[in-house]
């Protein structure tokens, strides 16, 4: 039997011999802690604290303002200094509570479980909740709401998402060798909510190590298994890992749980645990700083609110000049123009190069090679969308589907013509999905 997997993806170099073998290092912060309000798929937290509040470490700041939100703590004891608008990685101005650390770190006092068999699936779901747990891969939805589907009974798989295809991203791969057992913790965790599932770990067959420890540990758990997967980017995209583990196709107008699936990311199943088991909310969370620009990368255990320029520091800075900063990873992830934002529940690396091969490129006319057909993992034409794009024809980018883009850059990455496909076909599917809002 082959390795499973999608139709499409690419191979790009992917960098992870920086800092997967560098152990994660636990990093206080020094100053000042960003918590902005929206760290979240849905509506922003609203604080619970004034500007002089004195707050311990693990306390809530923010309580969820609706279904679709999640509750924020502090990850330092210390002041609140203040709370106005402050700078997040896509750019925008996001209303935050900043705290002042007093370094002393004073926590509040968790209620553990000492049997979580006992717990019924509300009051798991409670606890998931009220940790305020969301999707630590990057899109940011509240986790107690995926874990509250309309059908239960009909989920299937609960699949973790172990593939961290992204290229130099090794916060996954750390959890994997360094805390398997709370990983595999999570995920029994997941399924004592849904009695007719499985859960299923499905890791890139680049991480044979990972895949070992695994398999040793779920050797005697009955519904547990662990897929391996061919290694390619995105395997790890929501739809093409439910694809590639039970051969469900899903589109943007479905979720997973109506292929009977529900997919958690490695964190984010270590951080049920976590909150299930020892009753902490998520107040920190694994970062990668790598780079062939940075002087020692590294894996880190940081609190949530920790500026990104504390983060550079303790990995020695710069190696001569730095010409790109993106926060997360090179296809998925957020050019930046300044270091000083927070570390959120979502935040994942901070990647530094010292050369930008993008800008260099220059644009030529599509020669119609096909390239980006063969590379889009949703069977799309992306050149197609993005002359649609470029000419501001809407309806012809419905019909041609191009609302399904997963938004990957599989296509500008093997475009022979250096057409910028992803970011023109990206910003129409905003634009068309913003009209159909106002409609």
């Amino acid at each position: 039997m082959g390795l499973m997997t999608f139709k499409g993806g690419i191979h790009p170099y992917d960098g992870k011999e920086l800092s997967k073998d560098k152990a994660i290092r636990e990093l206080l912060p020094k100053g000042e802690l960003v918590y902005p309000l929206s760290q979240h798929i849905g509506a922003p937290a609203n604080p619970v604290v004034a500007v002089g509040d004195t707050v311990l470490r693990g306390q809530k700041i923010a309580e969820a303002n609706g279904f679709v939100s999640a509750p924020i703590y502090s990850a330092v004891s210390g002041t609140v200094k203040a709370i106005e608008p402050r700078r997040v990685a896509v750019g925008d101005m996001v209303n935050a509570i900043v705290i002042e650390s007093d370094g002393e770190m004073k926590e509040v006092d968790y209620v553990e479980c000492e049997d979580v068999t006992t717990l019924s699936k509300e009051e798991i779901i409670g606890k998931i909740k009220e940790a305020g747990i969301v999707g630590m891969g990057g899109a940011g939805f509240p986790t107690h709401v995926k874990l509250s589907p309309k059908e239960p009974e009909k989920i299937e798989y609960i699949i973790a998402n172990c593939a961290e295809c992204e290229p130099y991203l090794t916060s996954d791969y750390r959890i994997m060798m360094e805390m398997p057992e709370k990983l595999v913790g999570g995920m029994r965790v997941v399924l004592q909510m849904f009695p007719n599932a499985r859960g299923v770990f499905g890791v890139e067959d680049n991480k044979p190590d990972c895949i070992a420890k695994l398999k040793e540990l779920v050797k005697d758990e009955p519904r547990m298994e662990v897929a391996e997967l061919m290694t390619k980017y995105p395997q790890g995209g929501e739809r093409q890992l439910i694809y590639a583990v039970t051969k469900r196709a899903i589109n943007s107008k479905m979720l997973p749980a109506d292929a009977g699936c529900i997919v958690d990311n490695v964190e984010t199943l270590v951080e049920i645990y976590n909150a299930v088991v020892f009753g902490r909310p998520l107040i920190n969370r694994i970062f990668t700083v790598t780079g062939n620009a940075v002087a020692e990368p590294q894996n880190y255990n940081v609190c949530v609110g920790t500026n990104y320029a504390e983060l550079l520091e303790a990995s020695g800075g710069f190696k001569g000049e730095c010409k790109k900063i993106i926060s997360g990873g090179p296809m998925m992830g957020f050019a930046l123009f300044d270091i000083n934002i927070p570390v959120t529940k979502t935040s994942s690396a901070l990647l530094c190069m010292t050369k930008d091969e993008v800008s260099e490129y220059e644009t030529t006319a599509c020669i119609n090679c096909g390239r980006c057909v063969e590379a889009c993992p949703e069977l799309l034409i992306p050149s197609r969308l993005a002359d649609f794009a470029e000419r501001g024809q809407s309806d012809m980018y419905e019909k041609w589907h191009g609302l399904e883009c997963v938004e990957c850059g599989s296509c500008s990455y093997v475009c022979p013509a250096k057409r910028p496909l992803a970011q023109s076909v990206k910003t129409m599917k905003k634009q068309v999905l913003a009209a159909k809002r106002k409609k």
